[in-house]
Parts: C-alpha cells; sequence; structure tokens
C-alpha cells in the first residue's frame, strides 16, 4: 500500500517537519475515500492554522503492533519524520494475541524512534467486554503503561466520545464511519496540537531522551 502524503503547512519560509501516522484500518480509512480519514483532517486542519508540517499516513489495514514494528525502520528512514503518531493495537486485541507482545513492540517502536530523536504520540484503544474483563482490563493498561515507561503522552482511547454508539460505525460494527473521522481527529488534536506549538522550530529534533 502506497504511503501517502496529505498536505504540507501553508506559506512558510522553512521546509516542514514531518508527522508519520503508523497504525492501521481506523487510521488507513478503512471504507472511506482516504480522503475523509482523519489523518486527511488532521492535514488539511493543520493547514487552516499555518503550521509548518505535513502529514504522511503510513498506515495499512489489518496491521498488528508485530508487523508495524517490523516495517517501522524503513518507515522512519524513508520519512524523516520529527513526530510519530503511533496507533496501532487493536488487532493485536481482536485476535486476542498476548499482551506481554503488544506491550513489547509497542515499547519497542517508540524507543526505536526516541533513540532517532523523534517525538511520539501514543494512541491508545480500548475492546469491547465480550472479550472478557481481564484480557480487556489489560488490553487498556498496556498503553498507560507503555506510555508511562517510556515518558510518552497519550491519547487514552482513539474512539472517545462515540464507541457505544452503533450507528457511527460501518455495517461491521469495527470501522467508524466517514462522519466520525473528525470526533477521532479531535481526540488525537488535544494531545499533539500542544506538541506541535511546543516545538517551535520543527526543522530541529527534539532531545532523544526528552518527552
Amino acid at each position: 500500500m502506497p504511503i501517502a502524503v496529505l498536505a504540507i503547512g501553508l506559506a512558510h519560509a522553512q521546509t516542514p517537519a514531518t508527522i508519520l501516522v503508523v497504525g492501521d484500518s481506523l487510521s488507513a480509512g478503512y471504507g472511506m475515500r482516504s480522503e475523509q480519514s482523519w489523518p486527511s483532517l488532521l492535514a488539511l486542519r493543520i493547514a487552516q492554522h499555518r503550521m509548518p508540517w505535513r502529514v504522511v499516513n503510513a498506515s495499512i489495514s489489518g496491521d498488528t503492533s508485530a508487523n508495524g514494528l517490523s516495517r517501522l525502520p524503513a518507515a522512519l528512514e524513508r520519512n524523516k519524520p520529527e513526530l510519530v503518531i503511533l496507533a496501532l493495537g487493536a488487532n493485536d486485541g481482536l485476535r486476542g494475541l498476548p499482551l506481554a507482545a503488544l506491550r513489547d513492540n509497542l515499547s519497542a517502536m517508540v524507543e526505536l524512534c526516541k533513540r532517532r530523536g523523534i517525538r511520539v504520540l501514543l494512541v491508545g484503544m480500548r475492546l469491547p467486554p465480550n472479550f472478557g474483563t481481564e484480557y480487556t482490563q489489560g488490553f487498556e493498561r498496556v498503553y498507560v503503561q507503555v506510555a508511562h515507561s517510556t515518558r510518552a503522552p497519550l491519547v487514552p482511547f482513539l474512539l472517545d466520545g462515540f464507541a457505544a454508539d452503533r450507528a457511527s460505525f460501518q455495517e461491521d460494527g469495527i470501522h467508524p464511519t466517514a462522519a466520525m473521522q473528525a470526533r477521532m481527529l479531535d481526540n488525537v488534536w488535544s494531545k499533539l496540537e500542544p506538541m506541535l506549538r511546543a516545538q517551535a522550530r520543527p526543522g530541529r529534533r527534539a532531545p532523544a531522551v526528552a518527552q
């Protein structure tokens, strides 16, 4: 699947820095036009705010955290981002994969970015209750644990505010509709905007140990 460069911030003398979105179908715009996905809406919002950033969406439908970890080094080398939005794990949960592996994979991805001086925004997910209390609670805790151990900012839940509303999802009951993409963006933006504004000169790397 080709990586989509979604937009570039408007009218800045300096070269825009790159935000790389690494996710699964929830970020790839499954079941809708690519320009309707929340990463595409993010690119539009950044342009409207005249921020010197561009958005590259490297999300792939069906990706697990293991898949994401295996492809991350090449994606970092190819796109040279200043900031990575890491939104993986939903498919791990839906397949009932071991939570320890999810935690280790997410931690490894964050640390890989930090070693290169790239900041990370971690985006959490939750599972429906039919997966069992122990697994669903453990799944949610994974993101909190990774955020704490790596000092990465955390969006607790990408689908916050509408996850229980069946009408907000496509026929499969898993993927949000196009109408909900703006809501997803708002959930991400609440933690992302301060990160973008804090880096006044996005052409410079943040210190590898700072988060």
